[in-house]
């Protein structure tokens, strides 16, 4: 909002990934019932709210998996409640658009800082 983050939680899953793409897609569902709430807020208090919500993430595996409406086998064993993502990225209620780890503005509040590299000599042999 504003061009800054809205809302971020760092939480453990309540339920097992198997892959990174699944684990990004139940943060997406995460994601999408937080964006959700914020809007019908947003609309309660007499402030514009823009459709669809748009929700920056950095898995396209877990961005392509919430546009695929068909289920297969490698995503049947993913607990229902999570496909609520596909239900709302088709009623055009979210949108995911991509974005690089590296800027995604609430990233720094979820993930460890990068450690700071020592800059070497370029006089690997030690002569002066």
């Amino acid at each position: 909002m504003a061009g800054g983050p809205v809302s971020w939680e760092t939480k453990r899953q309540d339920t097992v990934a198997l892959s990174m793409v699944e684990a990004e897609f139940m943060a997406l569902s995460r994601a999408t019932t937080q964006a959700l709430w914020i809007s019908k807020y947003l609309k309660e208090v007499g402030l514009p709210v823009t459709k669809p919500v748009l929700i920056y993430a950095d898995n396209n595996g877990a961005i392509s998996l919430s546009l695929n409406d068909k289920n297969h086998c490698r995503t049947k064993h993913i607990d229902m409640q999570h496909h609520f993502v596909k239900e709302h990225t088709k009623a055009n209620s979210v949108n995911f658009q991509y974005t690089p780890s590296a800027e995604n503005l609430a990233n720094f509040l979820t993930k460890p800082l990068p450690s700071v590299r020592r800059m070497e000599s370029s006089n690997s042999s030690g002569d002066k």
